[in-house]
Parts: structure tokens; C-alpha cells; sequence
């Protein structure tokens, strides 16, 4: 019910979007996340959005990142601008009913299949 694309090759510095793209039921009310997963590292949070559209972000992508959301069209979005090697990961989008801005992966009930995004120094 969520497809997360956008993913690629980039240079240090550059920028990628990355969309979710949800399906099967309106996620309107639902808290939107996104989550990396790097090469032999634990799944982390990067960032989510509210119905209200408060935000949150890791300490290591704000200033860099920005996500946002369009209900009309059921997606949510990742801008991820002067992107670092260590960005490199592969990226799950999220979504959970009934929470704020959570960052627990647990909280989340249903996810996406995830987009590589690999950064090149």
C-alpha cells in the first residue's frame, strides 16, 4: 500500500526527491516517516510529518532535508538537498495511525518497500 521511489545514484552535494506514494486507503490521518537502512547498520529514523503538518528530523539530515506531504494525491516527499556519503542507504517510507511525529519504527503500521539512494564522494 506504499511505494517509495526516487531513489539513485547522486554525487556529494547533490539532491535527490524521494516519493511515497500510498494506495488502498487514504492516509490523510496517518503520521508519513521515513526511515534508512545503511549496509550492515540498524534501520534509523530520518523524518515524519502529522496530519497537521508538524514535522521532525534526525539531527544529521535538518538543514538538508525537508519532507512534506499532498493528501489530494495520497504522497509524501523527500527533498534531500547537499547530500553526504553518509547518506547512503537504502530509504522506507512509513506511515502510523493515531501518533504525532513518532520515530520509533515500531510505531509505524505500514511500510514500503524501500529505494536505494547511493551518495559518491
Amino acid at each position: 500500500q506504499l511505494q517509495a521511489s526516487g531513489g539513485g545514484l547522486v554525487q556529494t552535494g547533490g539532491s535527490l526527491r524521494l516519493s511515497c506514494g500510498a494506495s488502498g486507503r487514504t492516509f490523510s490521518h496517518y503520521a508519513m516517516g521515513w526511515f534508512r537502512q545503511a549496509p550492515g547498520k540498524e534501520r534509523e529514523f530520518v523524518a515524519v510529518i502529522d496530519w497537521s503538518d508538524q514535522t521532525a528530523y534526525v539531527d544529521s539530515v535538518k538543514g538538508r532535508f525537508t519532507v512534506s506531504r499532498d493528501n489530494a494525491k495520497n504522497f509524501m516527499y523527500l527533498q534531500m538537498n547537499n547530500l553526504k556519503p553518509e547518506d547512503t542507504a537504502v530509504y522506507y517510507c512509513a506511515a502510523a495511525l493515531g501518533l504525532r511525529l513518532p520515530t520509533v519504527s515500531s510505531d509505524y503500521d505500514y511500510w514500503g518497500q524501500g529505494t536505494l539512494v547511493t551518495v559518491s564522494s
